[in-house]
C-alpha cells in the first residue's frame, strides 16, 4: 500500500499526459477527438488531423488535415468549412452508431458527417474506425479493413499523390476542388476546379458557373501516362484513365521527392507546388493560367488566340481574320466572307484547338476532312491525338466547328498542342501559304515527254523541312524496285517539290476500299503486293546501307505502277539506324494510328519490329479488303504472327519474306492476337468454304478456335 501511494503521483501524471495528448492515428468507437488540443498523426508523422483557427481570426474552429512535419502550416482538407464551431463552444468528432464520423459542438449540433447510410448499424463490437494515413487520407473502415468513407472521395481544394480525381463516373459524383473564400478564409470560395459535363476530353477552372480556363484536352486513351522531372533526383508521373465506367486522373511520386500538393487558389490559379526544405517555403513549378487577361477563358474573343510564343502573350486574331476593335482583344472578324463550295483550308499548327467541338466517330484524317469540306456551316476542324489503345475502331478523334471558335492558344511547344485546319474564302489574303488538298499531288510531263509526280509541300504543311529533306536524302540514297524512285527536287521560297517516277495506278487504298476497283485486286495481284512491300521493307532493314525505320507504313503509302506492282512511298517520318542500334525512343510519335504498334504509340520507342507491326496490319486490310477502322475484323494466322503486340514475338522481315516464298517452311502457331472480337462457337461445327467476298482469294477457314477469337485464315500461294 505505500508503494502505490508512492508512485500515486507519478500514475496520475501519466494519466493526464494521455488524456490530453492523444496523437495516434486512429480513431475509434469508444474514443473521440475533442477540441481544441486533440488530434491525430499519421503512423509516418506525414500529416495531422485536428482543429485550427484561421491566421487572423480566432473567432471560428474547424477541422482539417495539414502537414505535420514542415514549419508552415499548410492545410490540404477542412471538414466544416462552410459551418465553423464558435471558439467559445467545445466540439467533438467521434463515430457514430451508423458507422458515420461526425462533427458536433457542445449542444449536440451536427456540424458535418460522413453521411454513411442509415442501415449500416454497427456497435463498439463492430471494431469500426477511422485512420489518418501518411498519404494525407482519412480514411474509416470496418474491421475487416474495407473501407467505406474516405477523405480523398470528398475533397477541398487541394490533390495529394496517389489521390484519384474522378472527372466521370456512372457510379459515384464527380469530384470538384473548391478554393478557398480568401487567403486565411476556407469557406467555400468563387473558384473551383473539375471536368466539362458536356465532354469526357475537356477540365475548367469556374469562376462560379462561368468558365475561367480551359485545359488542353485531355487523351481518351484506356490508360496513359507522363514522367516529367521535377530535379535532379525525383520525378512526378502523371496517369490518365478513361474508361465506359469511369475518367479520373493521378498522380505519383517518387520516394526521394519531396512534399508536393496541387491546389487552386482563393485567385483562381491553379498550382502543382513542392516544398523547399532549404527555404522551408513551398514552391510553385507549375501555374495555370501562365497569362491571366490572355489565355483565360474566352479573352481573346471571337476567332482570336492568346500567343504564348513571344515573350509577353498577347491576343492575335486567327489567319485570315482581324481585329474588331483597335486590338484583338475584343475579337476578329473575317476579311472575307465564305463562299460555299469557293474556299479553302489554312493549318495553325501548335494551337490549343477551341472550346464547343462536335465529336465525330469513326473517321480517318481525310474522312474528317472531307466531313468538314462538304458541310458550309463547318468552320474549322481537327484530327487530335484522340486515341484508344486495346481497340480497332477509331475513336472520335475528328472534331468539327461550326459558328465561332473561342478560347484557343499557340504555343511553342508542339507536343503539347495540335494543328487546327481553318476555312477560309479562296481570296483572303492570309499570312500563311494555302493548303489546297487537291494541289497537293500533281503530275507534269518532261521534255522528253516522260511523266512524273509532283509532290508540293508548302511552308503551312504538316510535312515540314526536316521531313522534306529527311524524305530527299533517304530516297535519293535507295534504290530497289518495290520503292519508290525519286527523280529531283525543287525549293524555292516557302514552296518545296519534290519530283517521283510517275505510277498511273496511284496508291493501294484506292483500291483495297472502293467497291468499284477492288474486283481488280484478285487473289494473285493482292499475294505479289503482299511479297513486294515485305521485299521492301527487308531492303530498308537489312540491304541497304543504312539500317531504315518507315515509321509510317499503310495502304495509302503504297504505291502501284502500271502492272500493280508496289512501291513503297512517303519517308518524311523515316529514321536512320546506327550499325549496333537496335531501338530508339522519341516524345513526339508520328504516324498512323492503327497501323502504330503498341510501344511507339504509348511509350514512343521504335525499331524494325514496329515496322514488322505495320507490315502485320497492312496484310490484314489486303487479304480483308477491310479498313483498319472497320468494325468487322478478320484475325488470321500469318498476320497475327506478325502484329503480335510484343516486339520481341514479332519476326523480322528476313524470316516473313521466307515464310511467303516458301509454303513448305512451318509457320509457327500464334497466340491470341492483341486485337480480337468475341464470337460464340458452341453451337457450330467446325467447317471448310471459300469465302468469294474478297475477289476468289483462297482464305480457307479450316477451324474453331476458342470462343474469344474469330475465323482462323490460312494464306495460301496461288502460284502452287
Amino acid at each position: 500500500m505505500a508503494c502505490l501511494s508512492h508512485n500515486l503521483p507519478v500514475f496520475i501524471h501519466l494519466l493526464l499526459l494521455i488524456s490530453f495528448c492523444r496523437c495516434d492515428d486512429q480513431l475509434r468507437h469508444a474514443k473521440r477527438l475533442i477540441s481544441p488540443s486533440d488530434m491525430l498523426i499519421s503512423k509516418g508523422g506525414d500529416f495531422a488531423l485536428g482543429f485550427f483557427s484561421p491566421a487572423t481570426s480566432n473567432q471560428s474552429l474547424f477541422l482539417g488535415i495539414w502537414y505535420h512535419n514542415i514549419s508552415e502550416r499548410t492545410y490540404v482538407w477542412v471538414a466544416n468549412r462552410d459551418d465553423p464551431i464558435a471558439a467559445s463552444s467545445s466540439a467533438t468528432l467521434s463515430i457514430s452508431n451508423n458507422s458515420a464520423l461526425v462533427l458536433s459542438d457542445s449542444k449536440g449540433r451536427t456540424l458535418w458527417t460522413t453521411m454513411a447510410s442509415p442501415n449500416s448499424i454497427v456497435t463498439e463490437d463492430d471494431g469500426v474506425y477511422a485512420v489518418l494515413l501518411d498519404s494525407g487520407n482519412l480514411v474509416l473502415r470496418l474491421s475487416n479493413n474495407t473501407t467505406i468513407w474516405q477523405s480523398f472521395d470528398q475533397p477541398t481544394d487541394t490533390i495529394l499523390p496517389n489521390m484519384k480525381f474522378l472527372v466521370r463516373s456512372y457510379g459515384q459524383v464527380a469530384m470538384r476542388f473548391i478554393a478557398w473564400k480568401g487567403p486565411d478564409d476556407p469557406s467555400t470560395g468563387d473558384f473551383s476546379f473539375s471536368g466539362d459535363p458536356t465532354s469526357n476530353f475537356q477540365i475548367f477552372i469556374w469562376h462560379e458557373t462561368r468558365p475561367y480556363y480551359r485545359f488542353i484536352l485531355f487523351d481518351s486513351v484506356s490508360v496513359s501516362g507522363a514522367t516529367y522531372l521535377h530535379n535532379s533526383t525525383s520525378f512526378v508521373y502523371e496517369t490518365v484513365v478513361n474508361t465506359k465506367d469511369e475518367f479520373y486522373l493521378k498522380y505519383t511520386i517518387s520516394d526521394d521527392s519531396p512534399y508536393t500538393r496541387v491546389m487552386i487558389d482563393y485567385m483562381g490559379n491553379f498550382r502543382f507546388m513542392s516544398w523547399n526544405s532549404s527555404l522551408s517555403s513551398w514552391t510553385v513549378a507549375n501555374q495555370l493560367p501562365r497569362a491571366p487577361g490572355c489565355d483565360t477563358y474566352g479573352s481573346c474573343g471571337p476567332f482570336g488566340y492568346c500567343d504564348l510564343t513571344s515573350a509577353v502573350p498577347s491576343c492575335q486574331c486567327l489567319d485570315g481574320f482581324e481585329p474588331v476593335g483597335s486590338n484583338s482583344s475584343s475579337g476578329c472578324r473575317r476579311k472575307q466572307q465564305l463562299r460555299c463550295g469557293d474556299d479553302h483550308f489554312v493549318i495553325m499548327s501548335r494551337m490549343k484547338v477551341p472550346d464547343k467541338f462536335l465529336h465525330v466517330q469513326n473517321r480517318n484524317f481525310d474522312e474528317c476532312t472531307d466531313e468538314c469540306t462538304r458541310n458550309c456551316s463547318c468552320t474549322a476542324y481537327a484530327y487530335t491525338n484522340l486515341t484508344a489503345t486495346g481497340t480497332m475502331s477509331n475513336q472520335p478523334r475528328c472534331l468539327l466547328w461550326t459558328g465561332e471558335l473561342a478560347d484557343a492558344w499557340r504555343d511553342i511547344r508542339d507536343t503539347i498542342a495540335e494543328n487546327l485546319y481553318l476555312r477560309l474564302a479562296d481570296s483572303t489574303g492570309s499570312n500563311s501559304t494555302v493548303n489546297r488538298k487537291k494541289k497537293r499531288h500533281m503530275v507534269g510531263t518532261l521534255e522528253d515527254g516522260k511523266e512524273i509526280a509532283v509532290k508540293r509541300l508548302s511552308k503551312c504543311s504538316e510535312q515540314g523541312m526536316e521531313q522534306f529533306r529527311n524524305e530527299l536524302v533517304l530516297i535519293a540514297k535507295l534504290q530497289h524496285k518495290n520503292l519508290v524512285r525519286l527523280l529531283g527536287c525543287c525549293i524555292h521560297g516557302d514552296e518545296k517539290l519534290l519530283i517521283y517516277e510517275y505510277l498511273p495506278n496511284k496508291s493501294l487504298d484506292k483500291f483495297l476500299f472502293n467497291h468499284t476497283t477492288e474486283a481488280t485486286l484478285d487473289w494473285l495481284t493482292r499475294f505479289n503486293i503482299i511479297k513486294g512491300v515485305a521485299r521492301g521493307l527487308l531492303y530498308l532493314h537489312q540491304d541497304s546501307r543504312m539500317k531504315i525505320i518507315h515509321r509510317d507504313l499503310k495502304a495509302s503509302n503504297i504505291l502501284l505502277d502500271g502492272e500493280m506492282n508496289p512501291k513503297i512511298s512517303d519517308f518524311g517520318m523515316a529514321r536512320i539506324f546506327g550499325g549496333n542500334e537496335q531501338q530508339e525512343s522519341t516524345r513526339r510519335v508520328v504516324g498512323t494510328y492503327g497501323y502504330m504498334s503498341p510501344e511507339y504509340a504509348m511509350e514512343g520507342t521504335f525499331s524494325v519490329k514496329s515496322d514488322t507491326y505495320s507490315f502485320g496490319i497492312l496484310l490484314l486490310e489486303i487479304v480483308s479488303g477491310l479498313k483498319i477502322s472497320s468494325p468487322h475484323h478478320l484475325v488470321m494466322d500469318f498476320p497475327n504472327l506478325i502484329a503480335y503486340d510484343s516486339p520481341n514475338a514479332r519476326p523480322l522481315m528476313s524470316f516473313v519474306v521466307s515464310m511467303l516464298e516458301n509454303e513448305d517452311m512451318p509457320h509457327p502457331i500464334p497466340t491470341q492476337p492483341i486485337y480480337f472480337v468475341q464470337r460464340h462457337y458452341e453451337s457450330e461445327e467446325p467447317r471448310e468454304y471459300s469465302d468469294k467476298s474478297v475477289n476468289n482469294a483462297e482464305l480457307i477457314y479450316v477451324q474453331k478456335l476458342n470462343r474469344y477469337s474469330s475465323n482462323r485464315i490460312m494464306i495460301r500461294d496461288p502460284h502452287k
